[in-house]
């Protein structure tokens, strides 16, 4: 699945979430976990499977988007795969 991430020009000052454009989100479609830092990406690779509501589509998509984050901001993974976030599965 490609990645729809796409850096945001607000990097690095605070704003709102809803001012985000849904680019920004590993889960565009619902606007959950937003990566728009290297912290955020930590983030939503450890609160992956709490993210609730979600199909496997979109842990896919969310999946492609945190590997583009990730390496855009130099955070480096070692899951391969959206199912080695998931605990339960």
């Amino acid at each position: 699945m490609e990645a729809t991430w796409e850096p945001h020009e607000k990097h690095g000052r605070l704003t709102a979430q809803s001012d985000l454009p849904d680019s920004v989100f590993a889960f565009p479609a619902q606007r959950k976990e937003p990566l728009t830092d290297a912290q955020h990406v930590r983030n939503a690779v450890a609160r992956f499977d709490q993210v609730e509501g979600v199909s496997d589509a979109d842990r896919e998509l969310a999946f492609a988007n945190i590997e583009k984050a990730a390496a855009y901001y130099g955070v480096n993974l070692s899951e391969t795969s959206w199912h080695d976030l998931v605990s339960d599965r």
